[in-house]
């Protein structure tokens, strides 16, 4: 399976997990999903891959969560999922698909552990060095 990176080109983490995936000799299908968002039911079986509640995947920095009142704990996962389908950068990235899983890549190096041959070694674009050794991600 072709590994499968909902991606924002905008974004540091998802620009490290996406060179991190290529510096493993894999070339993933590539959705900015800004731009072309998951549907309702892709989002929904991305979160359940996940183990992880609509909230959970909610981002707030340089998104309008603030101006839609998305803190507030009485709205519901639904309500949460239609926020989420018409203001797509609410969606936390990187999320990684791969046959060893579905991930939210934050930080970049857990992508590691869901590619068949992580690279042993990644220099980040801020410098960081990262090295791999399997599970320890």
């Amino acid at each position: 399976m072709q590994p499968l990176i909902y991606h924002n080109p905008n974004c540091g983490t998802s620009r490290n997990t996406l060179a991190m995936i290529e510096a493993s000799g894999e070339t993933p299908e590539i959705v900015e999903y800004v731009d072309n968002p998951p549907s309702r039911e892709r989002l929904l079986w991305l979160l359940e891959q996940m183990g992880m509640t609509p909230r959970d995947l909610l981002r707030r920095k340089g998104t309008p969560y603030d101006e839609l009142g998305l803190a507030d704990p009485t709205l519901t996962d639904e309500q949460l999922i239609e926020a989420m389908q018409a203001h797509p950068i609410l969606i936390n990235r990187p999320i990684v698909v791969t046959a060893k899983g579905v991930r939210l890549c934050r930080p970049s190096e857990r992508v590691l552990d869901l590619l068949a041959t992580p690279v042993a070694a990644f220099t980040k674009t801020d410098g960081e060095v990262v090295t791999y050794t399997k599970g320890e991600v």
